[in-house]
């Protein structure tokens, strides 16, 4: 391992006191630049000398902290937690920081707003899978839009570039917020928010906030709910973002049953010439999108080399779908229609796979053979 790299990752420890943890980090050097303890448990002696040897690094750029909390109770997580994030204050090296997958809930997730406010130097936030609720995930916005603004009161723009905020229950409640998070900072380029129960005027809050990214090159809001409202407002939004390469809107409610989306209207007519990847599974597209996607697809998306469009209302021999088989075929691209598809081309490269290793040592006995009847047919036999 790289003398730059410090990792526990997934050695299943648990780390309650400091005796606990100070052997792992006595010999590490504090001009570490990435430390990883995911898959471990960490209590609050631990964390608190955790923090003392944070504070003491000269050159962190990645903090991986998700998954240290496993079993832990609800009265040690914020202790521990706020005792990690306070050290990480003033570190102007960090890029990125990373606590997915810790159960904070609401109840903890006040440690966190001193880093998420102060630090303005990190790029990537992480927080996937954290439990937040409503008011967990709006207190986080707050701390996000707290920091923007105090960045522009120095007048320095927002370093931050990267949010993944998923499965965390955000719902409405906390969704203005964002939308008033992410505006403000500007310079976002992606943005994954899958999973969080956030329905139409959520939806729309959040595509009218993304507006102000104009950079954004990735953004996924998969599995939550557009309807009419959430669809209007992201066809609009999505001309502000003329470098988006990758667009997730699975499961998404874009349309109603026999209507077309605005958002496919959006996409077809040129809004987003640079995108590779279009994700819109189950959102109740039939044939009228199909064609107009299809119309739209070599035109006004001439980079597009993944559509995936399961779970929609397919027909039979629907030219639509034919045609899109046909131009991301040409450009060496893929549709994915159905579960089935993408199965049974893994299925098949597996018994490529296995047909060469069961061949190869066939293969070789028969070398063998003929290279042992050529040897014996070179002998001379004497009487």
């Amino acid at each position: 391992m790289s003398s730059r790299i410090f990792s526990l990752q997934g050695r299943g420890l648990k780390l309650d006191t400091r005796a606990d943890i100070e052997p792992y980090l006595k010999d590490v050097p504090t001009t570490i630049e990435e430390i990883h303890l995911g898959g471990n448990t960490i209590g609050v002696e631990a964390a608190q000398a955790l923090a003392e040897f944070l504070s003491k690094t000269t050159a962190l750029k990645v903090a991986d902290f998700a998954d240290i909390f496993t079993g832990r109770l609800i009265s040690e997580i914020p202790q521990a937690l706020s005792a990690i994030c306070d050290a990480l204050v003033p570190k102007t090296t960090l890029v990125e920081i990373d606590l997915s997958d810790n159960a904070f809930g609401g109840r903890s997730v006040d440690p966190m707003v001193p880093f998420l406010s102060q630090n303005r130097s990190f790029q990537i936030l992480k927080l996937n899978n954290n439990g937040l609720g409503p008011a967990g995930g709006a207190i986080v916005a707050e701390a996000l839009l707290r920091s923007a603004e105090l960045s522009a009161k120095a007048g320095a723009p927002s370093q931050l570039r990267t949010v993944i905020c998923g499965r965390n229950r955000l719902e409405d409640g906390a969704a203005p917020t964002w939308a008033k998070a992410l505006a403000a900072h500007g310079g976002l380029t992606e943005v994954r928010m899958p999973q969080n129960g956030i329905r139409m005027a959520g939806a729309a809050a959040l595509a009218h906030g993304l507006t102000s990214c104009a950079g954004l090159t990735h953004l996924d809001l998969q599995d939550n709910t557009f309807g009419e409202e959430g669809a209007s407002a992201m066809a609009a939004a999505l001309r502000a973002w003329p470098a988006l390469r990758h667009l997730n809107l699975s499961d998404c409610v874009l349309a109603e049953e026999g209507a077309v989306s605005p958002v496919l209207e959006a996409l077809a007519g040129g809004s987003n010439p640079k995108l590779e990847v279009l994700q819109l599974q189950n959102n109740n597209l039939d044939t009228q999108s199909f064609a107009l996607l299809a119309e739209g697809l070599e035109v006004h998306l001439p980079l597009l080399k993944m559509l995936e469009m399961q779970w929609n209302e397919i027909e039979e021999d629907d030219e639509g779908i034919a045609t899109l088989l046909g131009l991301l075929k040409k450009r060496g691209g893929k549709l994915v229609l159905d579960d089935e598809e993408e199965e049974e081309e893994e299925e098949e490269a597996e018994e490529d796979e296995l047909e060469k290793l069961t061949a190869a040592p066939e293969d070789a006995l028969d070398k063998e053979a003929d290279e042992l009847a050529d040897a014996l047919s070179k002998v001379e036999i004497k009487s």
